[in-house]
């Protein structure tokens, strides 16, 4: 994978300030890397249709998917503003920010906001359930194909030499 796509860097940055483990932030870019459409740079939720289309059939609508994780619903959005101290609540266009975004990514992934299943539920030292992880974001949702992003990830950041 490319480690200077996007905003990959930020993410990685991210996670090692908060002391994410080599795979556990691997885990994170294949997420980030899956949910923004290969771009790794934050998205809206069905960004390629409009925004009436969201007012129409999102049913947390003003809360849609923001950002690398896509943030959704209110509860979220208020953690999120609680933990970053970024108004986000109050503004859901700054989960776009790409510096409020990795916070949330990280911060959300590591301490369970979205299901909560957290990164220690699936990665530590001794193990990469990179499949199960999946169930930190979306349950079951194309876990095989980010579990293979994830490994490739992996590797990358083990060459570079993220411990």
């Amino acid at each position: 994978m490319d480690l200077s796509l996007g905003c990959t860097r930020l993410l990685i940055d991210e996670s090692k300030r908060q002391g994410l483990l080599r795979n556990q932030c691997a885990y994170v870019l294949a997420t980030s890397f899956w949910e923004t459409a290969h771009t790794m740079r934050p998205v809206v939720e069905a960004y390629w249709l409009s925004e009436n289309w969201r007012r129409n059939n999102l049913r947390y609508y003003p809360w849609f998917g923001r950002g690398f994780v896509q943030l959704t619903w209110e509860k979220n959005y208020q953690r999120a503003e609680r933990e970053t101290g970024s108004p986000v609540h109050q503004n859901p266009q700054l989960a776009l920010d790409p510096v409020v975004a990795s916070k949330i990514a990280v911060t959300g992934m590591k301490e369970g906001w979205f299901t909560g299943r957290d990164l220690n539920d699936f990665i530590d030292l001794q193990h990469s359930d990179f499949k199960g992880a999946r169930a930190i974001i979306n349950g079951k949702d194309k876990d095989d194909e980010i579990a293979a992003i994830a490994r490739q990830y992996d590797a990358d950041l083990k060459r570079e030499g993220y411990n």
